[in-house]
């Protein structure tokens, strides 16, 4: 896929440091209740953390009990792209973002908490957070 923000993966590396180049790179996921906007409570929005696209707005963000930050609805359903995942002898939705196709967690189904019953499960390194 064409993706409008496009670097060398040296450029990525250089950019992103090792945590964020291994999750928003090469589809790693931070351990449970360790990221730094688990919390975040703040009205805002959170954006793709290699390349500054929007993805979510708070008050979407929902307490999952997951360990990541869970939100119910993409800011718009194009800012991200959901592509089918294999790995660990599972089958999941990976979520990337739609600007420059960098990994971002996997969306679940069980969310019945909230109105879409969808749970968009991020890493808090592959995002970045803009408060208002």
């Amino acid at each position: 896929m064409d993706y409008k923000v496009t670097k060398s993966e040296t450029e990525w590396r250089e950019l992103l440091g090792p945590q964020k180049y291994s999750i928003l790179r090469q589809a790693g996921t931070e351990r449970p209740f360790t990221g730094a906007l688990l919390d975040e409570k703040r009205p805002g929005t959170y954006a793709c953390g290699a390349c500054g696209a929007p993805l979510f707005k708070s008050d979407t963000k929902f307490e999952s009990g997951s360990g990541w930050p869970s939100f119910w609805a993409a800011i718009d359903p194009d800012a991200v792209q959901l592509v089918t995942d294999r790995t660990f002898g599972m089958v999941r939705t990976e979520i990337r973002c739609a600007a420059c196709g960098s990994h971002l967690g996997h969306l679940f189904d069980d969310a019945y908490q909230t109105p879409t019953g969808d749970r968009y499960c991020m890493n808090s390194a592959s995002l970045s957070f803009q408060p208002e």
